[in-house]
């Protein structure tokens, strides 16, 4: 079932098989180890039972891990739930019909508990539901079509991506065959090459991840070149909250001339499109690019994990004036959703405000109180969490610099980082909002909390 509504073609269909696969591993995972050799489960299904009442095995794994399935898909996309859930409710019945009493009770017990995994699977990485305000649309700043690439120069990072870079390269190349790329070579200086693009090109273009197209923002708004952005990294996230998922949107926007103007963020004058971060996550950063070259990116990420909660310790940072013993903290080059410590879209890139959430320690037994605040889904009434929409921001660290994370980019971050906003400073392609699904009224993966 996750291989069709994969196969579809249709970015929810994705979406969905993916949360509905998390949710019946996580349920596999649960089953299998709680109903381990020494019997647990059925131990407490006994200490459990009702007088009089048939016996209840342990939780059946079939009607758990179909639960979970379909209850995981339905959240990122009820449309796509209702044919799975007549499947299995239509297997689950027939085989409780030609099953005992204590069978049947399992089967029950099994599906009650994968849909509760379920549940708590999305409530922990919450699934994009829609913005409930209407957002204003940005004004079109009219460009000069160019359905052949003319004036392009584009800045290409075949690494980015996993080689995604590379192949979207070739792609360009068939489509805009006006256009010039440059391809870097793993010696290059990136800014160098866009400062060398940016001399000759009318329309600067990029192909790679968000931190190249960091760069790319801040050469072509020096220049005061529109920039056109290929999604050539892994996650993409500037890309995605503008509209442009598949190469051809941009292809489109470049040949209707539609742009629009974006906000910059600056940490120290320094820019950022995403987000900026102090805390653990510099780390997380350091230590996945150490193991990803041997392991593999996702390995990577869970080995950094682990290994960045064991090494660092909470940092005193001072907000505005305020004290806090701060375990991360995230700033956003606007205002991001859904609220709570897993910021995923923006439904506008030119609010003007920053995005600003803290995870504190600044109580006992901290980390017990922000686990369980999770778990039960609010964070949001924490004294441990702040979140804040600020127009500008000050930050000071009385106990030395500290790492500074710029659109996944670590570098150093001084004892104190002012952050601010360049307004509408950057023209960006973007096709017209009818022919584009902007990422407020949809549901996609929450992955910006993976970025910061």
């Amino acid at each position: 079932m996750a291989a069709a509504l994969a196969g579809a073609g249709r970015r929810r269909g994705r979406r969905a098989a993916v949360r509905g696969l998390a949710s019946l591993l996580a349920t596999d995972s649960l089953v299998r180890r709680a109903g381990d050799q020494d019997g647990r489960l059925g131990r407490l299904a006994e200490a459990l039972a009702v007088d009089g009442a048939p016996p209840m095995g342990p939780p059946s794994l079939d009607a758990a891990v179909a639960a979970a399935f379909t209850v995981g898909v339905g959240k990122a996309d009820p449309v796509l739930a209702v044919p799975i859930a007549v499947m299995a409710a239509g297997v689950l019945a027939a085989r409780a019909a030609q099953s005992s009493d204590t069978d049947v009770a399992s089967r029950l017990a099994g599906a009650a508990l994968g849909t509760t995994v379920a549940l708590a699977v999305n409530r922990l990485v919450p699934a994009r539901t829609p913005t409930p305000l209407r957002p204003v649309e940005p004004v079109v700043v009219p460009q000069e079509p160019r359905p052949t690439g003319a004036g392009v120069v584009a800045v290409v990072n075949p690494r980015s991506g996993g080689g995604r870079g590379a192949r979207l390269a070739a792609a360009v190349r068939d489509l805009l065959p006006g256009a010039e790329l440059i391809v870097l070579d793993p010696d290059d200086d990136v800014g160098a090459a866009m400062r060398a693009a940016a001399a000759r090109a009318e329309v600067l273009g990029v192909i790679g991840g968000d931190g190249t197209v960091q760069t790319a923002a801040a050469v072509a708004t020096q220049a005061g070149h529109p920039l056109l952005v290929f999604p050539g990294g892994t996650f993409n996230h500037f890309a995605a909250d503008l509209g442009v998922d598949r190469l051809s949107d941009a292809v489109r926007a470049l040949a209707q001339g539609t742009a629009i103007e974006v906000d910059v963020g600056l940490a120290n004058g320094k820019p950022f499109l995403n987000t900026s971060s102090l805390g653990r996550y510099p780390t997380f950063v350091r230590i996945r690019e150490q193991w990803e070259g041997r392991v593999g990116k996702p390995v990577a990420a869970a080995i950094a994990l682990v290994l960045a909660g064991r090494r660092e310790r909470p940092i005193r940072v001072i907000v505005d004036g305020r004290e806090h013993l701060v375990a991360m903290m995230f700033v956003g080059n606007g205002r991001y959703q859904p609220h709570g410590f897993a910021p995923s879209w923006r439904p506008r890139l030119d609010d003007g405000r920053l995005d600003l959430r803290i995870l504190t320690f600044d109580r006992r037994f901290a980390l017990l109180r922000i686990l369980a605040s999770l778990l039960t889904g609010r964070l949001g009434r924490s004294s441990l969490y702040i979140e804040d929409d600020p127009v500008d921001l000050r930050v000071e660290l009385p106990d030395g610099p500290a790492p500074l994370a710029r659109d996944g980019e670590v570098g150093p971050g001084g004892t104190r980082i002012d952050y601010c906003k360049a307004r509408r400073a950057l023209t960006v392609y973007r096709p017209r909002r009818g022919e584009v699904g902007l990422r407020s009224p949809r549901t996609r993966r929450s992955s910006v909390a993976g970025e910061a």
